[in-house]
């Protein structure tokens, strides 16, 4: 769709206790991520924008800037201001980032960079909470989505619960889908979320740059049993992918 087509579906209720920035961005933001506005859409400027809209510069402004701040659009000296690719928005909750991606119209596919046979040592044995020396299947795959890279994956599984995984499988199907049909019934995960800077050879993995900022995670998947299935340590490239959290009050 058009950008001019899209805007001119903006309506705003005055009467609405949201405020009418808000109101703005919010339409923008779906037609986004729906595709309506594509990756590389160019906006007209704030006071057009506002002009088409009855609203005041400073109102647009604000939503633009929401926008912007978001991750949603770009401004660029001497160009304008331009759609991007929506970041990939997953909840914290226990669910394969292939089914995450897969639900979400993100087009999810994996190169299998490690499928190996190991022993658990230092944290992961700590994690899985068997002593060290035990074996384990050690994988490490790269995930895409829409044919970019999104994520490197690393996971532990202890040999003794688990069954070994073909790569063929791995590529065609998120991890917790194997280890169901294996089997294995996931229960609960205890989770941790951080940042840092991407290394060299991360950067490189990811396509970004040296010291970019990158999401990790740490995982501990149990069974229905109490038993630790999995433990995974992943990064993610901060441009692109975001968690979700649903709080609630107390």
């Amino acid at each position: 769709m058009a950008v001019g087509a899209s805007l001119s579906l903006i309506t705003v209720d005055r009467a609405s206790p949201v405020p009418l920035y808000f109101q703005v961005a919010q339409h923008l933001e779906r037609a986004i991520e729906s595709g309506e506005l594509p990756p590389g859409a160019q906006l007209e400027n704030e006071v057009q924008l506002a002009g088409q809209l009855g609203l005041s510069r400073p109102t647009m402004r604000r939503a633009m800037q929401y926008l912007v701040d978001r991750g949603l659009l770009v401004r660029r000296r001497g160009i304008g201001t331009q759609v991007v690719r929506p970041k990939v928005k997953r909840p914290v909750e226990l669910s394969s980032l292939w089914d995450d991606l897969a639900r979400s119209g993100q087009q999810p596919a994996t190169a299998v960079l490690a499928n190996r046979a190991g022993e658990a040592a230092g944290q992961v044995a700590r994690s899985l909470g068997v002593p060290e020396g035990t074996p384990v299947t050690v994988l490490e795959r790269l995930r895409f989505a829409r044919g970019e890279p999104l994520a490197r994956l690393r996971n532990y599984l202890p040999s003794a619960l688990v069954p070994a995984l073909a790569d063929e499988a791995l590529q065609r199907q998120g991890l917790y889908q194997l280890l169901r049909a294996g089997g294995v019934t996931l229960h609960a995960a205890a989770q941790t979320i951080g940042a840092r800077a991407a290394t060299v050879a991360e950067a490189r993995l990811l396509d970004e740059a040296k010291g970019a900022p990158l999401l990790t995670m740490e995982r501990t998947t149990y069974d229905d049993q109490g038993r630790a299935v999995e433990y995974g340590t992943h990064i993610y490239r901060a441009s692109r992918y975001s968690f979700e959290l649903a709080l609630l009050a107390r």
